[in-house]
């Protein structure tokens, strides 16, 4: 039996433990968070990753934790809807939106009885021969197994021990992004549709159905960012968002006491190859979309095909690995190339873009309005 570690424990880590462990592999499963992470903005399951979440046995849970989101409503400064793109207009059988932190719990319990999930812990080294990879970790003792999976997100541990600092391999698009959870009375009479007001170059909203703010901005690379100081991060989203109006300022002061603040920078994986010798990446690790592009989709349709190429090519990682990359990079890379839409549509660098998009939604056919934005708010 083939032992595989995987590193990270969100979305893409329990979807290919899950389905290792049914091929006959032992599985552990490593993460530096002491639990399951409970906070993110609403996420997709879409397109074939719904195949897969019915085959898990755990649509209908996803189905019960969906957030119910109607759509998007672009507001002025005095709250006045301008314009509106209706979500589910482009919504197909099965297809859900739902928190992340329910998506990552549910993917979790259905994977946790059959493989050993390590918490509170990371990977600190890697050394792989031809037989297989020594791993040692910050906590636990060295140990070894044949393959290490690192699914351990944009800044991949695993991708930097195995091909080098992320400055090679992570480009910033531009942009930042933040997320925060709101109290329910922050939301309450607002309504099913997510609520958007923009300046030049910035966007904010509220989520009513997930009781959480959004914060978007376009900057150029911040000199000395580190997307683990939060302080820094609080100090940078405050003054972006000092001059914008609605309900921007209320919100600061709620980002000003947060506990619990997700912002960095909105960046693109782009690597050559996903992997080298017995180590491979997966998610946002490989191939991170960040803010623009079914990122959730594509780890969990990731994940499958990763753990049906192992299957099918047991004792050659080589083939396997070439055999998942193959596949899985025709789904990444279109959503790569979009990036530039939906900064446009959630974004607008200029006033005029601004009024550009909002008639642009009254006037777009409304399933390629609302399917573009629909990908742009995917996480």
């Amino acid at each position: 039996m083939s032992a595989v570690l995987i590193s990270g424990a969100g979305i893409a880590g329990p979807t290919l433990a899950y389905w290792l462990a049914r091929n006959g592999f032992k599985v552990t499963v490593v993460e530096r968070a002491g639990e399951v992470r409970s906070s993110g903005n609403p996420v997709d399951v879409r397109g074939a990753a719904v195949a897969v979440a019915e085959r898990m046995g755990v649509l209908p849970r996803l189905h019960q934790a969906a957030t119910g989101t109607t759509g998007v409503s672009f507001v002025d400064a005095a709250g006045r809807r301008v314009a509106r793109m209706d979500m589910r207009a482009v919504q197909r059988p099965g297809e859900v939106e739902v928190p992340r932190g329910d998506l990552a719990s549910i993917l979790y319990k259905a994977s946790r009885d059959d493989a050993e999930f390590l918490f509170d812990d990371s990977v600190t080294g890697l050394a792989q021969d031809e037989h297989g990879v020594d791993v040692t970790f910050e906590r636990a003792g060295s140990r070894r197994f044949d393959l290490v999976i690192g699914a351990d997100g944009l800044h991949s541990v695993t991708r930097r021990l195995t091909f080098g600092q992320e400055n090679g391999f992570v480009r910033h698009m531009g942009l930042y992004v933040a997320t925060t959870p709101l109290g329910v009375e922050a939301v309450a009479g607002s309504g099913r549709d997510i609520l958007m007001h923009n300046a030049p170059g910035k966007a904010v909203a509220v989520s009513p159905m997930s009781a959480g703010a959004f914060f978007l901005y376009r900057s150029p690379a911040e000199p000395g960012f580190d997307h683990r100081d939060t302080g820094q991060h609080k100090r940078m989203l405050t003054a972006a968002f000092a001059d914008v109006s609605w309900r921007a300022p209320e919100l600061l002061e709620r980002v000003r006491t947060a506990d619990d603040l997700y912002f960095d920078s909105v960046s693109q994986v782009r690597l050559p190859r996903w992997w080298k010798g017995r180590v491979a990446l997966l998610g946002d690790a490989a191939s991170c979309v960040s803010l623009f592009g079914d990122g959730s989709t594509l780890a969990m349709t990731g994940a499958f095909t990763l753990a049906e190429a192992l299957a099918a090519h047991p004792g050659d990682p080589g083939a396997a690995f070439g055999r998942y990359e193959a596949v899985h990079r025709r789904l990444v890379e279109p959503r790569q190339r979009a990036v530039g839409q939906a900064s446009a549509l959630l974004a607008p660098a200029t006033r005029g873009g601004i009024l550009a998009r909002n008639l642009a939604t009254r006037l777009w056919p409304a399933v390629v309005a609302a399917t573009r934005l629909k990908q742009a708010l995917a996480r």
